[in-house]
């Protein structure tokens, strides 16, 4: 599948397909849950609750966020795919996030479930042929191509364990971690 050009998505989604690196998407989609398991191995449970800003998510929450995200953009590629040329709603994530329950479930069980949805796009989105991967459609307002909406999911991950990385592991403190 061939990177996106800017015209088949709005100039904001550039912050998640830049992200992406030049390498085959299914590579890249493929690597993100062990990348992701690597990254929180060592937290400590009592410290999956904790947020880096009081206005913020928690890692938790965070993780739910990157699930359901990556449901409402896989939804988008297949219902475009499909040829639907119906327009979907947009999603707002912080009412997505309010009214979920990840800050109640332990990181292993996000992380398990951020494995098997992963692993069920990336084998739909190989499923994709180039004249499926540039088909259209509208959601939130803008145009996208499917090939967009998977190089989206793809660098959305990326960008929350970043995110992970540089502003919650980082600020915690040593002892936050399994081999602190």
């Amino acid at each position: 599948m061939n990177r996106p050009q800017p015209h088949e998505h709005d100039e904001y989604y550039s912050l998640y397909i830049d992200r992406v690196p030049d390498r085959p998407i299914a590579d890249v989609l493929g690597e993100a849950p062990a990348a992701l398991e690597e990254l929180l191995a060592s937290l400590r449970p009592e410290h999956e609750t904790w947020a880096y800003a009081p206005d913020k998510w928690s890692i938790r929450e965070l993780l739910g966020h990157v699930i359901d995200s990556e449901r409402v953009f896989s939804y988008r590629a297949l219902h475009m795919a499909r040829g639907d040329t119906a327009d979907l709603p947009g999603m707002d994530q912080d009412v997505w996030a309010g009214a979920s329950n990840a800050g109640d479930r332990p990181v292993a069980d996000l992380l398990a479930e951020f494995r098997g949805l992963r692993a069920a796009n990336t084998r739909l989105f190989t499923s994709f042929d180039d004249e499926i991967s540039s088909r259209t459609g509208v959601a939130s307002g803008y145009a996208f191509t499917v090939r967009a909406l998977v190089f989206i999911i793809a660098g959305h991950e990326i960008h929350h364990r970043d995110v992970l990385r540089d502003r919650y592991l980082a600020a915690l403190p040593e002892e936050a971690t399994t081999h602190g």
